[in-house]
C-alpha cells in the first residue's frame, strides 16, 4: 500500500469524468488499497481515483474504522428519494473548506466489486450522502458545483486565501 499524492482544487482531474473500469485485476485492487491508505492519511471518509489524478470510476468509503471500508467500482445511482437532507461536505482536494449541501436522503446504487461482480445497494443518511458526493466526483462534478454561486465563490476565495502561502 502507498499514500498517493492528492490533487488540489482546481486540478482538471476534479472536473473530468472518470472512465468505466473494464479490467478487474491486481492493478485495480492495488489502486483501491492505495486509495484507502491515502484517505486515512488525508484524513477523509471518502475518496475517488480522481482525487489522485487517476481517471477510473473507483471510490473507497469508510464512515468509521469499526464498520470498515467499502469499495465501489463503476457506481451509479439508479434511484433516489424525494426527501432531501442537508449535510456539511468538503473534499480531500480542498481541505479546510466545507459547506452544507442538500441531497436526497436515500439512494439505490448499482456498482461492481473488485472482482467485477455487479451488485446493488440501498443507502440512507451519511452513506447516501457520501455515495452521491463521490459518484458526482467520478462524473466530473466537484462538490462546490452543488452550492449556490455566492457560496461557491466564497468557498473558493477562502481556499485560495488558506493556500496562498503554499504556492
Amino acid at each position: 500500500m502507498a499514500i498517493l499524492p492528492i490533487v488540489r482544487f482546481p486540478h482538471a482531474a476534479l472536473t473530468t469524468a472518470a472512465e468505466t473500469i473494464k479490467h478487474f485485476d491486481g492493478d485495480l485492487r492495488q489502486l483501491a488499497s492505495d486509495l484507502l491508505e491515502t484517505m486515512h492519511a488525508a484524513p477523509g471518509i471518502g475518496i475517488t481515483a480522481n482525487h489522485v489524478g487517476v481517471l477510473r470510476r473507483l471510490t473507497v468509503i469508510e464512515l468509521d474504522r469499526a464498520s470498515g471500508s467499502r469499495v465501489f467500482a463503476n457506481p451509479e445511482i439508479i434511484w433516489q428519494s424525494h426527501d432531501l437532507m442537508r449535510h456539511a461536505e468538503g473534499s480531500v482536494s480542498m481541505p479546510g473548506i466545507s459547506e452544507e449541501v442538500e441531497r436526497p436522503c436515500a439512494v439505490r446504487v448499482r456498482y461492481q466489486s473488485l472482482s467485477g461482480e455487479t451488485l446493488e445497494e440501498y443507502a440512507e443518511g451519511l452513506m447516501a450522502i457520501c455515495l452521491q458526493h463521490e459518484i458526482d466526483q467520478l462524473s466530473g462534478i466537484f462538490w462546490t458545483q452543488r452550492l449556490s454561486r455566492l457560496k461557491r465563490e466564497r468557498a473558493v476565495k477562502r481556499f485560495e486565501k488558506m493556500t496562498r502561502g503554499e504556492r
